[in-house]
């Protein structure tokens, strides 16, 4: 059996031209991570950026249409459930990397940057953090927004019944009646008189409403509430 003399220089150039394409390897993917740190590093600072911005030039033949959204939608579900839909930089909680991953998937495939990110929450979380169900927008132009994530828990599924009575002062003063009424239910028979009567019942009723309506509205004043129509797109701490 024959066997081939070693060439040490052939070794030494075929161990030099591996380094040279792990070196370059490396390098390929030192820069992949310096751009993903980059493009990270500017898509959170446009997140807290307070420069409004009322659209983006989105490439529309690749936008999703399920996630496109108008203005009076976005109200109306905030009205609805009693959310607040604010520039991104009053938002207090922790925005996870799947979402910065989809904004930067999206600046990529459309060659932008986006700018004026808008977020739909319950009012507390912008003011500490939680866990209910935030969603993030960007704006397209003429009222409409993008869906681009959303994360967190969903919303309560009775939410928007328990937030009803917010809605309107036509709504509290029906859930402050009916409250009374099934309060005034509760009384048992005989506490105030030996005979029960019609009247009887229509007289505590009428005590318990203005009970009720007191403590709902000392509760409103005290903590500086509002109807849900007053506060979905307010930026301010009290509403």
């Amino acid at each position: 059996m024959i066997f081939r003399n070693t060439d040490i220089e052939q070794k030494l150039q075929r161990l030099r031209a591996k380094h040279t394409m792990e070196h370059l390897v490396l390098e390929e993917v030192r820069d992949i991570l310096a751009n993903h740190s980059a493009s990270k590093t500017e898509i959170e600072t446009g997140l807290h950026s307070k420069i409004p911005s009322e659209s983006n030039d989105f490439n529309l033949d690749l936008l999703q249409t399920s996630r496109i959204y108008h203005l009076d939608q976005i109200k109306k579900t905030c009205i609805d459930y009693r959310l607040r839909f604010l520039d991104s930089h009053y938002f207090k909680g922790v925005i996870p990397e799947k979402t910065v991953s989809e904004i930067q998937k999206l600046e990529t495939s459309h060659n932008i940057k986006i700018k004026g990110f808008k977020i739909m929450a319950p009012s507390k979380l912008f003011k500490l953090e939680d866990k209910d169900d935030p969603l993030l927008f960007a704006p397209i132009g003429n009222g409409y927004y993008y869906l681009i994530d959303k994360w967190g828990n969903d919303l309560h599924p009775f939410r928007k019944m328990l937030v009803w009575p917010f809605k309107n002062i036509v709504n509290l003063l029906f859930f402050t009646l009916l409250v009374s009424y099934f309060a005034t239910l509760l009384i048992p028979d005989g506490l105030f008189s030996k005979n029960n009567s019609t009247a009887q019942f229509w007289i505590l009723y009428f005590f318990m409403f203005k009970s009720i309506a007191a403590v709902i509205i000392f509760y409103g004043f005290a903590l500086g509430k509002n109807f849900n129509p007053a506060i979905w797109n307010s930026k301010y701490f009290r509403a």
